[in-house]
């Protein structure tokens, strides 16, 4: 049997995350899609999106990217809000059998109010 390899990014906010502002809060978030945006189109990053909950829980978002753990590492880590210490990311490699799941074309908007349109 043939398997794929892909990358868990779990991004987790930081028990000693530093205070923002709303305002800055809303920059960081727009940062931190369109980061993400870009390593879809690079082609990096497979899929992405916020993990539901309430507010206060440290699991905040899961990501499936298509190169190794090390790489995924050193991508996450460029993401604005991991760099202004609002998040840390923990990586996982993951193998599936090959085909199991697809991943069709789409785009991962750039945004809050691209999201929200």
């Amino acid at each position: 049997m043939e398997f794929e390899r892909f990358t868990i990014a779990l991004l987790l906010l930081r028990t000693d995350a530093p205070a923002f502002t709303e305002t800055e809060e809303a920059e960081l978030q727009d940062a931190h899609m369109s980061h993400l945006s870009d390593l879809h189109d690079n082609g990096y990053l497979l899929a992405a999106g916020p993990v539901l909950g309430p507010p206060n829980r440290e699991l905040r978002g899961f990501s499936i990217l298509k190169v190794d753990a090390e790489r995924a590492r050193e991508l996450k880590q460029e993401d604005p809000a991991v760099r202004a210490g609002k998040y840390r990311i923990e990586v996982f490699p993951w193998l599936l059998p090959a085909g199991l799941i697809a991943f069709s074309a789409g785009h991962l908007p750039r945004s809050i109010a691209e999201a929200e349109d």
